[in-house]
């Protein structure tokens, strides 16, 4: 492919993805195909010759795009929001043209410095504490774009963990280093992302997930008993892992209290703020910041709710040195001669070589202003308290979990086999596609605001969908309850009259005291038969 006909095809791309945002609900949100359909429609060989444009496209459309899950589906509510928009698009479309390698200044002055304006442009627009932004005079820290918040968590605890081993030698300088590492201990809540455990498990550290209150948050009363109890044991506390908006029900963990405690024990605290981190740009939820004085590290997503597109994670460290010395590794070949003067980045990350991220969050920034980005938050938010108020008109349904965000969270109530049975039955019929989670021993259903430009018609589209099927999994189950338990009713008014008559005690009364142990189903059964026991 030459300039000219990257130019035509380039054209015909543009087309077929505008095409696609915008015609997405045409297909189906989530695919008819089971694992190993691909393999089926592919050749076993790469081709040896050239194939056409043309012949390209056509398996996009029918061999690709069936086995898509369409994130940017208006039925789309699973998960969090997979950020997008035309301009971040159309960043990434230059960053891939300009290739770029940017693991230091010298590989791409622009890619660097990019980057530490826009981290810092977000930190101010987050109102985040000045510790964390390159230009504020005397700061130590900084920011930096990550491809994921499982990557953010995890550098945070390496960084932690190589202070903490390095205090530790101090105190204990003929001690061997695997010693003193079997010797850390981190701490999350029960609700914090799978990431921090991974993170633990690469970092070869234990971690204590504890228990959160009724609102799904991690207190420092909780954090502070069990640091102590592992203090008893010789265990020494380095990392804390919050979370503003866990995944399960958009809990946050009170990071006033929580920093306090690790503030007085010398601990890394991180807090995850994912997908409701995004909120801060919104003064009216400044609330969520407070206790962030306390942080020594924070990460959000822009991909989740910010309209960029994946990858593109930030994260921010209170003290930089901390950091690169846990991650330096500097060979000859990778200096440069300003690398005095300059931000190398590849010493913040897992991997060295960078993708140019920045130009799409400088490409959006602009693109919509702060206040369009703001504008599009509160309106998913005002969609979720929407579908949460129609919710809360049929009583067959609890909410579980705070509304505060684009997330709601609940269940039918009962057993979970009804909650379990009316997610299956949405998915399957893919009018909507939703996913659970589990808060406690209750099996829940969440629904995630989603789609860039949701509607409300959109949410009454899927709280029509949900209650319709909810009507046929009460009904079928019901059904089922009167079979299963028609035989079993007698035979228990048959035992309890035996055993009245034993006893002799007086009979029980008709329907009170008897049919109150029975499911809903047999209960009406009983009034209407006027079954008595005498």
């Amino acid at each position: 492919m030459n300039g000219s006909s990257f130019i035509k095809h380039g054209r015909d791309m543009l087309e077929y993805i505008t095409k696609y945002l915008s015609t997405t609900e045409e297909r189906p949100v989530y695919p008819h195909v089971k694992p190993g359909y691909l393999r089926e429609l592919v050749p076993e060989e790469a081709p040896d010759h050239p194939d056409t444009w043309q012949s390209i496209m056509k398996d996009v459309e029918d061999q690709i795009m069936p086995g898509v899950t369409h994130w940017q589906h208006r039925r789309f509510h699973a998960y969090f929001p997979a950020g997008n928009s035309y301009p971040s698009i159309l960043a990434d479309m230059l960053s891939d043209a300009i290739g770029s390698v940017g693991f230091s200044w010298a590989a791409n002055p622009a890619g660097t410095e990019l980057e530490m304006i826009v981290v810092d442009w977000l930190a101010k627009m987050m109102k985040l504490p000045k510790h964390f932004m390159f230009s504020t005079k005397g700061s130590q820290g900084g920011g930096v774009i990550q491809g994921s918040a499982s990557e953010c968590t995890l550098v945070c605890l390496l960084a932690a963990r190589d202070k903490a081993i390095k205090n530790l030698q101090v105190q204990y300088p003929d001690e061997d280093r695997a010693i003193l590492l079997s010797k850390l201990v981190g701490y999350c809540s029960k609700q914090a992302h799978s990431s921090v455990e991974k993170a633990a498990m690469i970092g070869f550290v234990k971690l204590r997930q504890l228990q959160t209150d009724e609102n799904y948050a991690l207190r420092g009363s909780t954090l502070l008993e069990a640091m102590k109890n592992d203090e008893e044991k010789g265990l020494v506390p380095f990392f804390v892992a919050g979370t503003i908006g866990t995944t399960s029900v958009c809990s946050c963990d009170n990071i006033e209290e929580l920093g306090k405690v690790c503030s007085e024990r010398d601990v890394w605290l991180h807090c995850d703020g994912a997908y409701a981190g995004n909120s801060l740009i919104c003064p009216e939820f400044s609330y969520l910041s407070k206790g962030f004085q306390f942080l020594d590290s924070f990460n959000f997503n822009p991909n989740k709710w910010m309209m960029v597109n994946f990858d593109c994670s930030v994260m921010w460290v209170r003290q930089k040195e901390l950091l690169i010395n846990a991650m330096n590794v500097d060979p000859l070949y990778l200096t440069f001669d300003k690398k005095e003067k300059s931000i190398d980045y590849r010493h913040w990350t897992i991997p060295l070589s960078r993708r140019f991220r920045s130009l799409k969050i400088w490409f959006v920034i602009r693109s919509y202003g702060v206040q369009g980005l703001q504008n599009y938050i509160r309106k998913h938010v005002q969609l979720a308290k929407m579908f949460a108020s129609l919710i809360s008109t049929d009583d067959r349904f609890e909410i579980l979990g705070q509304v505060r965000f684009g997330l709601v969270c609940f269940r039918l109530l009962g057993e979970n086999k009804l909650s379990e049975e009316l997610i299956t039955r949405i998915n399957d019929s893919r009018m909507l596609h939703l996913t659970p989670s589990r808060l406690n021993d209750k099996f829940i259903v969440r629904l995630a605001i989603c789609h860039p430009n949701a509607n409300e018609d959109d949410i009454k589209y899927a709280w029509k969908t949900i209650k319709d099927t909810a009507d046929v999994v009460l009904n079928q189950l019901t059904n089922v309850d009167e079979e299963t338990n028609a035989p079993l009713t007698q035979d228990l008014i048959n035992r309890i009259r035996n055993f009245s008559l034993i006893a002799r005690v007086p009979s029980l009364p008709p329907y009170a005291n008897t049919c109150r142990y029975f499911s809903p189903s047999v209960q009406r059964r009983l009034y209407t038969r006027r079954v008595t026991i005498s």
